[in-house]
């Protein structure tokens, strides 16, 4: 595997190459060049991508404003797999954070030893506005937080759950309903399409338009006793009822 030294020759004739003077070293810089009419370019070296790699290009940016950071390519067939699986996410952060990206191979061919993969620059994310009405669509219509945040290997409480809970809730007493009666009862206007697609196993057709609680429903709805008072103490808006 290629040491820091190793990348320092490569990354040298890539900048000189474009007219730099080059030198190591200078004030805890690996790398600095330098430019007539240029902004001055700083180059961390690492034998791999890390955050620690990461931290240290952002605090060469109070020195330049072109800052590069530079790894060894990938050697093995094992390695390239795993870069290639990450790269696309290395990228995103550098360019968040105007950092650029090189990726160095010492054992090839002098012109093609050093391959830029991002220059430094600023960043302006681009909004995703269908996956951001999503995210308020789902937020305004799911009732009080029934989740805890960082939890893992643990269902999350969406709005589609709390609805099919509420169309559950609606059937418990029921031998069988109709579509119509259950959408009525649980005032869940979507009680169709829940009850057709039936994603948690909850509910049985038995006969056209009519449907029944199965057995996992009502575990359902002993595991999500919490959830239910919520439900039952907020309206769909998640405003708090009047008693009474």
């Amino acid at each position: 595997m290629a040491s820091e030294a190793d990348l320092y020759a490569p990354i040298k004739s890539l900048l000189e190459a474009k007219g730099y003077e080059v030198k190591a070293e200078v004030n805890s810089c690996d790398v600095v060049a330098k430019k007539e009419g240029a902004p001055v370019v700083v180059v961390e070296l690492k034998r791999a991508f890390s955050i620690d790699l990461v931290l240290q290009g952002i605090a060469r940016q109070s020195l330049a404003d072109d800052i590069y950071l530079a790894v060894p390519a990938p050697d093995t067939a094992a390695k390239r797999r795993n870069w290639r699986s990450r790269q696309r996410g290395y990228l995103k952060l550098c360019k968040m954070l105007g950092l650029g990206l090189i990726l160095v191979d010492p054992d090839t061919a002098e012109a093609q030893q050093c391959k830029v993969l991002l220059d430094p620059g600023p960043y302006k994310p681009r909004k995703n506005n269908r996956r951001q009405t999503r995210l308020m669509k789902e937020f305004s219509a799911r009732v009080g937080d029934p989740n805890t945040g960082g939890i893992t290997r643990t269902k999350i409480v969406t709005a589609y759950r709390q609805d099919a809970l509420r169309c559950a809730v609606a059937m418990a007493d029921n031998v069988e309903m109709k579509v119509a009666e259950v959408k009525r009862a649980a005032g869940v206007s979507r009680a169709a399409s829940i009850l057709q697609k039936n994603h948690y196993d909850w509910f049985e057709r038995t006969t056209r338009g009519v449907y029944r609680l199965t057995a996992l429903g009502q575990e359902g709805l002993a595991q999500h006793s919490e959830v239910l008072a919520m439900l039952d103490e907020m309206s769909p808006d998640g405003a708090t009822r009047r008693s009474g």
